[in-house]
């Protein structure tokens, strides 16, 4: 479980395939602080340390995650958001977050505001997943408020703290994110539309 609050960047150090498998190794300064078994978000995908250093440590990717998150476009020296599972009893500062990506999406604009950014993403409707305005959305493990919320469309405003300090300095249009939409929004979907 995690908050969607941005601890740390990390830098993609290597990247090594081992069957359907993707080896990820990650240069951070939260290498020290972890250890083996232990969970962290790499840009909202919820992936365990399999092996670690003072300066680095390696996770692991199977198919599934590399199908359905943008983990599989990363490339060496990628900057990835970081975060460490919660502690239970600590304060909830961003919103509900599993970690399992639901889909990705594409940054379709990003407009500089006097100061904010505004970016807006837009995402396959096959999977009928959904925003509403004011809503919690996850991009790239980012809790963020939704400020305009259309059909497979949606924007959130992006202030420079959180701008400089996670990975959304490097988007451009067409960049691919990863998006976890409110889980509490999944629930009360599913009890109203029932299964498809």
């Amino acid at each position: 479980m995690f908050t969607g609050i941005i601890e740390s960047l990390g830098k993609i150090k290597s990247l090594t395939k081992e069957g359907d498998n993707l080896h990820i190794e990650v240069a951070s300064e939260l290498a020290p602080m972890l250890k083996v078994d232990q969970s962290v978000s790499h840009n909202g995908v919820c992936l365990t340390v399999v092996s670690l250093t003072d300066t680095s440590y390696v996770v692991t990717a199977i198919k599934e995650t590399l199908d359905k998150t943008n983990i599989g476009h990363l490339k060496t020296d990628a900057v990835v958001n970081l975060e460490r599972a919660m502690k239970l009893g600590d304060r909830l500062d961003g919103h509900i977050v599993q970690g399992h990506v639901d889909q990705t999406a594409l940054c379709q604009e990003i407009k500089k505001q006097n100061g904010s950014w505004v970016f807006t993403f837009s995402y396959d409707p096959s999977m009928s997943n959904i925003t509403i305005e004011k809503g919690s959305v996850t991009v790239n493990g980012v809790s963020l408020t939704v400020v305009d919320s259309r059909p497979n469309t949606f924007s959130v405003a992006i202030i420079p703290y959180t701008y400089e300090h996670t990975n959304f300095n490097t988007f451009i249009k067409g960049t691919v994110v990863n998006l976890e939409f409110d889980v509490i929004g999944k629930y009360v979907k599913r009890i109203t539309q029932g299964y498809q």
